[in-house]
């Protein structure tokens, strides 16, 4: 089992920055495959980046490549999401998971096994 606490959401401005952060347990950090994803209101759960279990390897979705960075920092057992230039269409729950599946990249919902509890980030226009 892995247990995976999100925190860092809040209200942004359009174009200012979050750092999201996931703190993981109960698994070998190092030894799992981590994503993000995110849930608008009304819209199907999306992947937005994963990281290979070394954090060595980083791959993203259009929509947020170049914006968006993800870290796995496995000193510390955390996974964090750096978002810049925030845009009103960011808003949603981000939601980090992680797979013992040692593939890169996977960015289907199916492919992860633990799931954190959401933290939800708007984007004011």
């Amino acid at each position: 089992q892995v247990q995976l606490v999100e925190s860092g959401g809040g209200l942004v401005q359009t174009g200012g920055s979050l750092r999201l952060s996931c703190a993981a347990s109960g698994r070998t950090f190092s030894r799992i495959t981590m994503a993000w994803f995110r849930q608008a209101p009304g819209k199907e759960r999306e992947f937005v980046g994963t990281v290979s279990w070394s954090g060595g390897n980083t791959y993203y979705a259009d929509s947020v490549k170049g914006r968006f960075t993800i870290i796995k920092d496995n000193a510390k057992n955390t996974l964090y999401l750096q978002m810049n230039l925030l845009k009103p269409e960011d808003t949603a729950v981000y939601y980090c998971a992680a797979t013992d599946n040692l593939g890169f990249p996977m960015d289907a919902l199916y492919k992860y096994d633990y799931w954190g509890q959401g933290t939800q980030v708007t984007v004011s226009s």
